[in-house]
This record gives C-alpha cells, sequence and structure tokens, in this order.
C-alpha cells in the first residue's frame, strides 16, 4: 500500500470515529430533554387514556409532568400537584407533546396529583412519596 491509500484509508477511520462520536453525544440529550426538566427520581409513572403523569421526588420536594399518549397534535395539557394541607399548584397549556412542569415542597405530607390531556384525565388519590 503506498501512503496516499494509507491517508485515504485513515481519514475515513477518522471520520466514521468522529460520527460516531456526534452521535452518541446527541443522543442522550433529546432521550432525557423531558426528564430533565423536573429534578430528582422518577417515583411514580400514572397513565390514563390520553397521556401519562411522570412523579419526581428529591429530598422534600415532588415534580410533577404530564405527557401526550400521542405527540403532534396541540391540546391543552395540564397537571397539577398538591400537598396536603396547602393549596394546589397548576399549570395548563396547549401544545403537541407535554405540559410545564409543576413543583412544590412536601416535606414529608402525601401529595395529590392530577393531569389531564384534551378529554382525558387523571385524579389520584392521596400518596406518601
Amino acid at each position: 500500500m503506498d501512503s496516499g491509500a494509507i491517508r485515504r484509508r485513515s481519514a475515513a477511520v477518522l471520520a466514521v470515529l468522529i460520527a460516531s462520536v456526534l452521535l452518541a453525544l446527541a443522543a442522550p440529550g433529546t432521550a432525557q430533554a423531558a426528564a430533565s426538566s423536573c429534578p430528582g427520581r422518577k417515583v411514580r409513572t400514572l397513565p390514563f387514556s390520553t397521556g401519562t403523569v411522570h412523579v419526581y421526588k428529591s429530598g422534600g420536594n415532588v415534580c410533577a409532568i404530564t405527557f401526550q399518549k400521542n405527540p403532534g397534535t396541540k391540546r391543552t395539557i395540564s397537571v397539577s400537584v398538591q400537598a396536603r394541607g396547602h393549596h394546589a399548584v397548576r399549570k395548563a397549556r396547549s401544545h403537541t407533546r407535554s405540559s410545564v412542569p409543576v413543583k412544590v415542597y412536601a416535606g414529608n405530607r402525601p401529595v395529590r396529583v392530577t393531569g389531564s390531556v384534551g378529554s382525558g384525565s387523571y385524579r389520584s388519590g392521596w400518596m406518601l412519596l
């Protein structure tokens, strides 16, 4: 093999390596984009007919976000979290994928979580997370 062939082969290998690294760096960011909006670890997944409510906990803080079951159609998506003894914090928006996350400090109190997408909805009982 002459030096030109070696250069071409090593350039091709380098290009494949760079593309692999770029894909590896891009994929986790897109997969975790939704999860990063709520801090902590996921403690509950609450499915219903038109969506799912994901509940996260970090220390005494509880965060919830509602996701549409079939993203793409713009619908009203809402979520609320209520710590026992306090008012519910509710957020809603018209969107194609998810609600705005709701974060509340619950300490060691039970919480009630609700979520809705279009005409479907979910309402939990009191949960101690």
